[in-house]
């Protein structure tokens, strides 16, 4: 396939071009290993290796439990694979598996904080594969096992279970299993069955297929009411051909084709190929069928066409572009949670069993606002919500607290929880709620695509992020530019269709009149002539672009590569207002592992009035609340409740008090309050007279000289990640972004933009 090629996984398209530039820019691969504890002393070191490590060395050759304590070992799952598998694509080997491994080791991190490192094994021979694996039992908490062709990978996982004392886990077989037995649970239920009485047909005999049959079985689902198919037909008791694995489902049935196999089951279980199910076939099948469709990247049959052919169907797939996605992510991170967290030393039949039916109990709740937003409004249980959202920020709790359950009930447990309410609470603060917000946004901005004007589209970072925009479904991107000097780029960026973007130039745009009468008409009185606009409106692209959203020609608009964020901002001043009622403002949120930080503000308000510090409280609590948080404002100052006392204190002071004459302002304050009695637990336990509950994470800054310097050095020193500043109270959703910025940040930009969170 050619370099500029575009590729296409489910509806989000992309370039081989785009998807290589992601895994090689800012630093190679997707993954990095970072330490724990300070390293900054000589002391440090010490501690750290050469001679303080021979304390817990000794202590863990006395007693070897304790490596839970004094290593990562306990939290650190390895993904392993030999490439023989690879998503579909089949044999490509151990090393063109690694960013796959390196992939699966990221969700790990992003979805149940659970430290994970790749391997990739060069051996196809299973009990090699074995035994490399095996003697890694020291290092790691886990193994999950991946993209391993079948038989092999129940021979090796099989050994590997009963070798080692650990959790092992093959995803590609039982992740695929318990999401999909969740959804089966809660079909059944939608459509009055119960597992013991369906009647089943699998279709695909590999690891996955062999591993939803199995499970199921154990649920409930009677042993002869499962027909199971592979590339050849039925697997009938007595046919010849067939391995032990395939045997094990066999049962006594006249079929022998998929075709008399389906007709009058209750259940299709597809993890075969595409278009292996037709319309006809459904037609057979029982009253209200289930059909899950699970091919990849291709279903059996697509749910427009089943519903085509039976109304009355309830259809789930592998695709996130369908309703009820069959999504491992759903399981295995938090499985491995749960199991780590009660120290397991494997992943049994109950334990998985008690995943699907944790994971089925949770999409028939009430769907979270924050899901419900970015998914749709009448996202609730029912034919099209079976199985829950990916991003459900309930799953890290529910499910990980339903399988340590199960262990400590089944035996396996080392480390039984003693209060299991504590350890829920315990995981839902395991991750920055952010996270799973921001995702969600992205999500909203796909439900509902907005126009968004990219003003200096001739730079490649601001195209990249445009082209990011369009391709991954959250809207359409108005790029302003030179008309051919823009196509050129989108070309070598690798676009193939660049005539299909939208494309304003000043020079030639048929809005230019408009434009110059509309600004004429604004600035005549502050020193401008008409010429003095007709040159703003055909050479500076601020200006020009603003005008294309004043005048409704896009929903929001970003800017900011090209000159510092003051001038950028008053030049869109020229054009826009302050929305009614509003002062406009910077957010800089600092995202660190397990906590968000508000900064405000950062960019615009040099020595803001109490009215304005109180303001700005308001709005930054509420975009702190629509991102999952919340809101606990500090409004900060080199003073802490009058000590030392100073002469800036007046406004901070007159602020909170603004506050305290509302009924209820809607979230916790306090000020004025130095940032160490705000953000350290240890020094607020000295005010106890304080009206924070905990430490603030929302910092409202006394004047733009210490915001602006703050945000920047948290920023450049402290390392974490920085989304912003983000601009608030324009009468249009503008964003400007910083110079420095990349193409991922003004994508994100973009898309809060356009999902309404800010601006």
């Amino acid at each position: 396939m050619a370099e500029d090629s575009p590729r296409e996984e489910s509806n989000v398209r992309f370039t081989e071009r785009e998807a290589l530039f992601y895994h090689k820019t800012i630093r190679p691969g997707k993954i990095e290993i970072i330490a724990s504890k300070p390293m900054a002393t000589q002391r440090d070191l010490s501690l750290a290796y050469s001679p303080g490590v021979a304390v817990p060395v000794r202590a863990i050759a006395d007693d070897p439990a304790t490596a839970y304590d004094y290593t990562a070992k306990g939290n650190l799952v390895a993904v392993i694979s030999n490439g023989t598998a690879i998503l579909g694509m089949g044999n490509l080997g151990a090393l063109a598996s690694k960013p796959v491994m390196e992939g699966k080791a990221v969700l790990f991190k992003r979805f149940a904080d659970v430290d994970s490192i790749d391997i990739e094994l060069d051996t196809e021979d299973p009990l090699a594969f074995i035994e490399a694996v095996a003697l890694m039992e020291p290092t790691f908490g886990g193994i999950n096992l991946e993209d391993i062709k079948a038989p092999e990978c129940f021979q090796i996982e099989q050994a590997l279970k009963e070798r080692m004392k650990i959790p092992v886990m093959h995803d590609d077989q039982h992740g695929t299993a318990i999401i999909s037995a969740a959804g089966l649970v809660n079909a059944c239920f939608l459509t009055g069955r119960k597992l013991e009485d369906v009647k089943v047909v699998v279709n695909g005999a590999g690891a996955a297929a062999i591993a939803c049959t199995s499970l199921i079985k154990s649920m409930g689902v009677r042993h002869e009411n499962v027909i199971m198919c592979d590339s050849k037909g039925v697997i009938w008791r007595g046919r010849e051909g067939v391995d032990q694995f395939k045997s094990a489902h066999a049962i006594d049935t006249p079929a022998r084709t998929l075709a008399d196999a389906v007709k009058g089951s209750d259940i299709f279980l597809g993890l075969s190929v595409k278009g292996a199910l037709t319309q006809e076939m459904v037609k057979t099948m029982a009253d209200r069928p289930i059909i899950f469709a699970m091919a990849n990247p291709d279903p059996e049959i697509t749910p427009p066409e089943a519903k085509e052919a039976r109304p009355d169907c309830i259809v789930a797939t592998g695709r996130s572009d369908y309703p009820n996605q069959v999504n491992n992510v759903l399981g295995f991170p938090f499985i491995f949670r749960g199991a780590l967290d009660v120290r397991a030393t494997a992943i049994n039949e109950e334990m998985k069993i008690a995943a699907a039916r944790a994971i089925a109990e949770l999409a028939r709740e009430q769907v979270p606002e924050e899901v419900a937003a970015a998914y749709g409004t009448n996202h609730q249980f029912g034919l099209d919500y079976i199985i829950p959202a990916p991003f459900d920020p309930r799953l890290m709790e529910v499910v990980s607290s339903a399988v340590a359950k199960a262990a400590m009930e089944t035996g396996v447990a080392q480390l039984p929880i003693e209060d299991f309410e504590a350890y829920r609470h315990s995981l839902k603060a395991r991750l920055n709620p952010t996270t799973s917000v921001l995702t969600n946004t992205y999500a909203q901005a796909k439900t509902n695509p907005k126009r968004v004007i990219f003003a200096e589209a001739e730079e490649e970072v601001a195209l990249r992020a445009a082209i990011q925009f369009r391709d991954f479904g959250y809207g359409v991107p108005v790029l302003v530019g030179r008309t051919q000097a823009v196509r050129d780029k989108l070309v070598e960026l690798g676009v193939s269709d660049p005539d299909s973007y939208e494309i304003h130039n000043s020079a030639s745009s048929e809005h230019v009149g408009e434009m110059v009468e509309f600004l004429y008409q604004r600035l005549q009185r502050r020193g401008f002539l008409e010429r003095d606009v007709k040159r703003m409106v055909n050479q500076d692209r601020n200006a020009f672009a603003s005008l294309l959203l004043k005048l409704g020609l896009g929903d929001a608009m970003i800017t900011g590569l090209t000159r510092p964020f003051a001038q950028s901002i008053r030049e869109i001043r020229q054009v826009l207002d302050p929305a009614e009622g509003k002062i406009p403002f910077g957010i800089h949120l600092m995202i660190a592992k397990n906590y968000t930080v508000f900064l405000a503000d950062t960019t615009v308000n040099e020595r803001p009035t109490a009215e304005e510090l109180a303001h700005i409280a308001r709005e930054t609590a509420g975009v702190a609340r629509r991102l999952g948080h919340d809101p606990r404002v500090a409004f900060l100052s080199y003073s802490t409740f009058g000590n030392p006392s100073g002469r800036w204190l007046d406004n901070i002071r007159g602020a909170v008090a603004l506050l305290d004459a509302e009924e209820d302002p809607g979230f916790e304050y306090e000020g004025d309050i130095a940032p160490d009695a705000a953000l350290n637990p240890t020094v607020m336990k000295n005010y106890p007279f304080s009206r924070l509950s905990a430490p603030a994470n929302v910092l409202v800054m006394p004047g733009l000289q210490s915001a602006n310097i703050s945000a920047k050095l948290l920023r450049e020193l402290a390392g974490n990640a920085t989304i912003g500043p983000m601009l608030i109270g324009m009468e249009k959703p503008v964003q400007i972004a910083p110079m420095t910025a990349l193409a991922p940040d003004v994508l994100t930009l973009a898309v809060l933009a356009a999902a309404g969170v800010v601006g």
